[in-house]
């Protein structure tokens, strides 16, 4: 069954949908988180009350345009619409290593104008 949520940012609101992991599963359960935003270059990262360690099979070093992750030593809620830091051409590289819990339905770089310390809200869809 795909879990669908709804991100809000100020008058954003973006939809996603997340996977079958078990991180997906455990913060849809969680869900409403209100939290802040931070910004590390086209990534947003925002603290979130779960606890999970990387997963075998949704682990990744390498991310998509798009995709939504977990960092286990936010632990952190992570959006990713374009280049990090430590990216190279053509891929987009967290910090360190993420679950890919889900992805952004449509265009992920409408999050380019949100900035650091703003209020986010992740909610399931109703």
């Amino acid at each position: 069954m795909q879990k669908t949520i709804v991100i809000k940012v100020k008058n954003l609101k973006v939809a996603a949908e997340l996977n079958d992991s078990q991180t997906a599963d455990k913060i849809y359960k969680k869900l409403p988180i209100e939290s802040r935003v931070n910004t590390w270059a086209e990534e947003i990262y925002f603290d979130i009350p779960i606890m999970a360690d990387l997963e075998q099979h949704y682990a990744k070093d390498i991310v998509e345009l798009g995709d939504l992750g977990y960092w286990p030593q936010g632990p952190a809620f992570c959006i990713f619409f374009g280049q990090t830091p430590i990216s190279q051409p053509g891929k987009i590289r967290p910090a360190t290593s993420v679950n890919v819990i889900g992805r952004i339905k449509g265009d992920s770089k409408v999050f380019k104008k949100i900035k650091d310390g703003e209020a986010i809200i992740v909610d399931k869809e109703n």
